[in-house]
């Protein structure tokens, strides 16, 4: 049987079928037209302007690695004229975010980027192994998820970047439609599509794999030989997204395209008036400046949870109360430090060292 052909160039051996489309091309075809597809997502979402600042959220994951690789091509190639940051969250995840953020150590040199490291131990003065060992491993990664994105905020203002990229690629974004329609959760409902996202008081965060599959991120990776760290998270397995990650993988096996209409289908999803009139407005935490619909955080709420040994007090609204009718914050308790915002809020400057880790 003779080789298939490529199905674009009409000249190589074809290496591989596309998810995506189902195309058969090679390889070189094929780093092309995910490349390309990336380019196009940027220039029609408009999400960059030349002089930019960009921070890449690294984790030394394949999305990650594949981003910081894609972005600094397709920066050279376009000539976006943007500055590009790689910066990373260390967790404190013996074993997993020690092991991860060499590979970012080496991806920094690799691609010649400046790195910054912020740790949830020197922000927060909790890292996740401590966190579990008081909590237990339900509800973990609502800590985790919480602090991690105020905490990638906070390392976007130490470097002075105007925006933060994220590896969530096509797969993340339907797994999150799923689970906010199977959480009844309207508000993120509304807003988990959108390619791009500002606060009033945050740094500009976008996707720009919105529309790749991840299964051509890792053979993007693989064909590429990017180095990158392939361990899944030692407490992500009690996660709730695995529920919808599992439903997904079976509505994918069934119809391909299934990922990329479950995204149109978030992105035509419209929020009513008079729903939106019930929502809470946005404003800013009392302790620590960051946004906030309510007096404090959820960062600051989690933290005095901990601090307090009621770790589960800022879970639920309810769970929150009780924290509240325990009396008044005592004045030694450990807080995370005053957030200075890109808007420039009577700013007192966050107290964490600014040096970049290089």
């Amino acid at each position: 049987m003779a080789p298939r052909i490529c199905a674009l160039c009409h000249k190589a051996k074809a290496m591989l079928k596309r998810p995506k489309t189902g195309q058969q091309i090679c390889r070189e075809c094929f780093f092309y037209v995910f490349e390309t597809e990336v380019h196009n997502t940027i220039t029609q979402s408009h999400l960059f302007s030349p002089g930019d600042r960009v921070a890449i959220g690294a984790s030394g994951g394949k999305d990650s690695t594949v981003l910081a690789y894609v972005m600094k091509t397709l920066n050279e190639r376009y000539n976006y004229s943007l500055d590009l940051f790689l910066l990373s969250i260390d967790e404190g995840i013996t074993g997993y975010r020690d092991d991860s953020l060499e590979t970012v150590k080496r991806n920094q040199q690799q691609y010649d980027m400046p790195l910054k490291i912020l740790s949830y131990d020197e922000l927060y003065g909790w890292t996740m192994d401590a966190i579990v060992s008081q909590i237990g491993r339900k509800n973990n990664c609502t800590f985790c998820g919480v602090f991690r994105r105020q905490a990638l905020d906070r390392g976007a203002a130490m470097l002075n970047v105007d925006h933060i990229v994220t590896g969530h690629n096509a797969d993340d974004i339907a797994e999150t439609v799923l689970m906010n329609i199977m959480r009844g959760d309207i508000a993120r409902l509304g807003r988990c599509t959108a390619i791009c996202t500002q606060g009033e008081d945050t740094i500009r965060r976008s996707k720009p794999f919105k529309y790749a599959y991840e299964k051509e991120i890792v053979m993007y990776a693989y064909f590429k030989k990017l180095d990158y760290f392939s361990t899944e998270c030692i407490y992500s397995p009690d996660a709730y997204r695995g529920h919808a990650r599992a439903f997904l993988k079976d509505l994918e096996a069934a119809r391909p395209s299934a990922i990329i209409d479950i995204i149109h289908s978030g992105e035509a999803f419209e929020i009513k008036d008079e729903i939106k009139a019930t929502q809470k407005l946005q404003q800013t935490c009392q302790r620590c400046g960051y946004m906030s619909s309510n007096t404090l955080c959820k960062a600051c709420t989690l933290l005095e949870g901990l601090e307090r040994g009621m770790a589960n007090s800022g879970i639920t609204d309810r769970a929150r109360k009780k924290l509240e009718a325990e009396g008044p914050t005592p004045e030694n308790l450990r807080t995370i430090p005053y957030f200075a915002t890109p808007s420039g809020n009577p700013a007192i400057a966050v107290s964490i060292p600014l040096e970049t880790a290089l």
